[in-house]
Formats: structure tokens, sequence, C-alpha cells
């Protein structure tokens, strides 16, 4: 390991000779690529910082928007469950209604999908900081 890194040293050292022993107009082309390339990676570490925040956002709505389906589609359900109580005079409060199961059913399809949804962004989000890391 230390060999190889030495050998990596000394290949440096070489490069940096060989820069100093280049001609005036040679070393400020050289200047300008390395600019111009650090130009290029400070842009795309931008713009992944701009995708990652925008994931991120996004995740968080998408969380609060599946928090508030849940909550409406309950609020239905129970709303559901009542008025059925209502019309059959709570004759069979504890026997579930095939609406109800509808509307139970539907509840967990978008909390489901909604669900995988999220998992697929995170899992987006989290390939998009590991190559911003690696940029």
């Amino acid at each position: 390991e230390v060999q190889k890194l030495n050998q990596q040293l000394e290949e440096k050292n070489g490069e940096i000779q060989q820069m100093i022993n280049q001609p005036p107009y040679e070393k400020e082309r050289e200047i300008l690529r390395l600019q111009k390339n650090l130009a290029e990676r400070e842009k795309a570490q931008a713009t992944s910082d701009v995708l990652c925040r925008s994931l991120t956002d996004e995740t968080y709505q998408l969380q609060r928007k599946l928090a508030s389906t849940a909550e409406m589609c309950q609020h239905l359900a129970k709303c559901l469950e009542e008025k059925q109580r209502k019309e059959k005079g709570n004759s069979d409060d504890q026997i579930p209604t095939e609406r109800s199961n509808q509307v139970f059913l539907l509840l967990l399809y978008n909390e489901t999908s909604l669900q995988a949804l999220i998992c697929n962004l995170q899992d987006e989000n989290r390939m998009l900081k590991q190559k911003v890391s690696h940029v």
C-alpha cells in the first residue's frame, strides 16, 4: 500500500516537473483547462444538489398527501358505517358491509401504491446522493 502510494506520489511529482518545464503559454492553457473542468464539476454539483432538494421536497409532499388521503378514507369509512348503522337500526353493528370493505380496500390500495412511490423516490434520492458524494 505504501509502495503504491509512493509510486503515485512520484508520478504526480513527475507531472508537476513537466508543468514547471513547459513554456508559459502551455501552463496558461493547462490552467484554463483545469478552471473549465472545475467549473463543470461545480455546475454538476449544483445540479445534483437542486435535484436532491427537489426529490426531498417531493417525498415530503407525497408523505403529507398519503397521510391526508388515509385520514380522509378513514373518515369516509367511518361516515359510511354510521350511515349504514342508522339505516339498519344498529341491528348488525359487528358485521362489516360490502361497501365499507370496498372503502377499506381502496384505502389499502392507495396507501400501498403511495408507499411504493415513496420508496422508489427515496431509493432514487439515495442514489443521487451517492453520485453527488462520488463527484
